[in-house]
């Protein structure tokens, strides 16, 4: 009986990037970012380039589920109840998938960039941890009896990925130290609930998500002002400029100062903002 192949590999970084962000099925999503980052980290890949490799697709490939709709028309989420649980890890679910797209789209995307190699092994490794939530937050909705797809979730995440795929800069100032710090804010509220009503599982799991959001804010703020003092510029006034023309919305206190400050996100970056839009 002859033996089924084993599926084939990406021969360079950014052809891995560029297959996990095509991939439309979760698994195999996950499964090629695990197996790219031990390739890169084991040195059996080289880096690539766009104009080889094939350009990083437009959208990310997605499975037929959930329905996506706009972010206005999503229910609330919070932790009352079985299905609020489920409901707020699907939310984080699907905020994790888009996490594991974008930072692989930050690896591929450009690659063209002059860069040195701990930049893609920072990236690397964010892009395997947002693949380990992702999973995770799975096994914690299966024990719930539910799974990724049962519920709708929002289009707006891979807009930030769109607006910034010109600008490396702008695309770490939008990704990293503005929707990953946000999660530095809002996740410790949702532990010390999970605990409060005595979920320690989706506790464990958030503290994961904090912990390795920390680190991954911290890489954001490195490489941006590696990009500015290449450049010359002032970072924080960077910053400032790069959110105005990129992101849409408001910039939300309570900021959690002392993990972002940890991350090298010091106030001087997001505060000015914030009274700025009032």
């Amino acid at each position: 009986m002859p033996q089924s192949s084993a599926p084939s590999q990406p021969s360079t970084l950014v052809a891995g990037a560029r297959a996990i962000v095509s991939a439309s099925d979760t698994t195999e999503k996950v499964r090629l970012a695990y197996a790219i980052s031990k390739s890169w980290f084991q040195r059996d890949l080289s880096l690539g380039t766009p104009s080889r490799d094939g350009r990083m697709p437009d959208r990310p490939g997605r499975p037929d589920k959930p329905d996506l709709r706009a972010p206005r028309d999503m229910p609330k989420r919070n932790l009352g109840g079985t299905s609020g649980r489920v409901a707020l890890l699907h939310s984080l679910a699907h905020i994790e998938l888009n996490a594991v797209d974008l930072t692989w789209d930050l690896v591929g995307r450009f690659a063209h960039v002059r860069l040195p190699r701990s930049y893609y092994d920072d990236w690397v490794r964010v892009g395997l941890e947002e693949a380990k939530h992702f999973s995770m937050l799975e096994d914690r909705m299966a024990k719930l009896d539910a799974c990724y797809g049962d519920m709708p979730a929002h289009d707006g995440l891979w807009q930030a990925a769109q607006d910034t795929g010109h600008d490396l800069a702008a695309r770490l100032a939008i990704i990293p130290l503005v929707l990953e710090a946000r999660g530095l804010d809002i996740t410790p509220p949702m532990i010390k609930k999970a605990r409060d009503i005595g979920d320690e599982d989706t506790a464990k799991c958030l503290d994961v998500i904090y912990r390795d959001e920390k680190n991954h804010v911290a890489f954001g703020a490195k490489w941006f002002r590696f990009l500015c003092d290449r450049q010359g510029i002032r970072p924080e006034s960077a910053f400032h400029e790069y959110v105005r023309r990129h992101f849409r919305g408001n910039l939300k206190p309570p900021f959690n100062d002392r993990a972002r400050s940890e991350a090298g996100l010091t106030p001087g970056f997001y505060k000015p903002l914030a009274r700025l839009s009032g």
